[in-house]
């Protein structure tokens, strides 16, 4: 039997992308945009300034290290953000109440498939969509193995769930804050603004997603010999169905104080301008306050905490080498070449192509890049420029990279969260790869209907940055 090709971790992809910028400022044309300041401060390329730099500069591969901590000082907001979210979220997992409300879930609608996936897939698409989970889908998988089991289903249908669920929550993301926040932060426009379309295209996606997995579910039920699984092990086989706690009254509050503090924090954007800064302190204090109603004690709330940030450790590096690679591009003096490069053949076609050429490279790129906040700050700095000389609103160009981010997540082998649910349900990746590929399949072409509908009716234009 051949040798099976070897994923390398997603840091040492990324740190490799880093050597590779290094080498391709060496090699690359050293040039420039004159640039104007936007009302807000920030600078912007302007169309049909490029020129090349008089006398051309080396980095060294000294830079290349002192580039890595210089990219985690830049990116700390996001990064304390991801790591405070992750604690808060520990928290509420230790009080039971997540568990307890898949568990009603489960229990309300297990009996009858149809309802069951569909319920899966838009409540996980939901969770995604607005405070980015999905790490904490894996306790539940083997839940839905033993679940599909008994309806006389099999272990792919529990991941198509999940995983449908999550890759379409984020790709269509309302005010996700790993994803929608920080791509509209770089892109200077007003975060969470253009929420219209994105609320207005939830559940269009999310049907999509409950349609390709009902459907070959229904296969199954009808056939057990259509199943992708049939000669693959369960990984339920000799064990206890799995239990999980009843959602009591206790359960509801926490559930209600969640849904006041996102209340709050868009109230807070809308109103007062709050960024990272003030939706950590909010996320702090929900933490307080699901400790306190959740009966959790001070050691055991602290032990959460710590636990949840640990789970997030390495997300929050993958998101400073990420921004290394775009700091050097920015100090090797090639942003701006690339952004002309890619531009150039961009701006041969028509605005609404070019909104879906931007697809086609996020959901490339997220090969490499499968941190969804890595990837804003490795492609966004490109996107938002090119997007300005072509004729593509900033706002498209956000729309692009959550497309090529969520949907991609649900098949690439660098995602370790579906590595993980695989890993738990026994999947093999091959198995998973022919399910799945269809599915992408029809979501980006629903996304690319979607961008050339958005570019043609001018979606963005009203936030778009003003030059002064």
């Amino acid at each position: 039997m051949g040798r099976q090709m070897k994923v390398p971790h997603t840091l040492v992809l990324l740190l490799g992308m880093m050597v590779v910028a290094l080498l391709a400022t060496w090699v690359v044309p050293q040039g420039f945009f004159e640039t104007s300041i936007t009302d807000s401060g920030r600078k912007m390329v302007v169309a049909g300034t490029y020129q090349l730099v008089e006398q051309k500069e080396y980095l060294t591969p000294w830079d290349l290290l002192t580039a890595i901590p210089k990219a985690f000082a830049q990116a700390q907001d996001v990064i304390f953000f991801v790591l405070i979210v992750g604690g808060v979220l520990s928290i509420a997992r230790a009080t039971g109440t997540v568990d307890a409300l898949i568990g009603r879930l489960l229990e309300k609608h297990g009996t009858k498939p149809q309802r069951l996936i569909f319920m899966v897939v838009f409540c996980f698409a939901l969770a995604s969509s607005t405070i980015g989970t999905a790490g904490e889908y894996i306790p539940f998988v083997l839940i839905l193995v033993a679940l599909c089991k008994a309806m006389k289903l099999d272990a792919m249908t529990a991941v198509g769930m999940i995983v449908a669920g999550y890759g379409i929550g984020y790709g269509v993301s309302a005010f996700n804050p790993f994803t929608v926040l920080i791509a509209q932060q770089i892109a200077d426009i007003p975060v969470y603004s253009g929420i219209e379309l994105r609320l207005a295209i939830f559940i269009p996606f999310v049907l999509i997603g409950f349609h390709h997995v009902w459907s070959y579910a229904k296969k199954v039920s009808q056939d057990p010999s259509k199943s992708m699984m049939i000669g693959v092990p369960c990984p339920l086989e000799g064990q206890a169905k799995p239990s999980y706690p009843k959602l009591n009254k206790r359960h509801q509050t926490i559930l209600f104080s969640f849904i006041i503090t996102l209340c709050v924090a868009v109230w807070g954007i809308a109103t007062k301008g709050w960024y990272l800064y003030e939706l950590g302190g909010l996320f702090v204090a929900w933490g307080v306050v699901i400790a306190i109603l959740g009966k959790l004690s001070a050691d055991e709330t602290a032990e959460r905490f710590i636990e949840g940030v640990s789970e997030l450790v390495t997300t929050a590096v993958l998101i400073g080498v990420a921004r290394g690679i775009a700091l050097i591009l920015e100090d090797g003096q090639i942003l701006h070449t690339l952004v002309y490069g890619m531009s150039s053949p961009l701006s041969h076609v028509a605005a609404e192509i070019s909104a879906v050429g931007m697809l086609v490279i996020q959901t490339f790129l997220n090969t490499f890049i499968p941190s969804g906040s890595g990837q804003a700050y490795v492609t966004m700095p490109l996107m938002v420029p090119v997007g300005d000389l072509v004729g593509v609103p900033r706002q498209v160009a956000v729309l692009a990279y959550q497309f090529g981010d969520g949907f991609s997540n649900m098949i690439i082998p660098t995602n370790a969260v579906l590595m993980g649910i695989l890993g738990m349900a026994g999947v093999p990746y091959t198995h998973w790869f022919r399910f799945c590929l269809p599915l992408i399949g029809k979501l980006l072409l629903a996304a690319s209907i979607v961008l050339v509908l958005a570019v043609s009716f001018g979606y963005g234009l009203d936030v778009q940055p003003i030059i002064e």
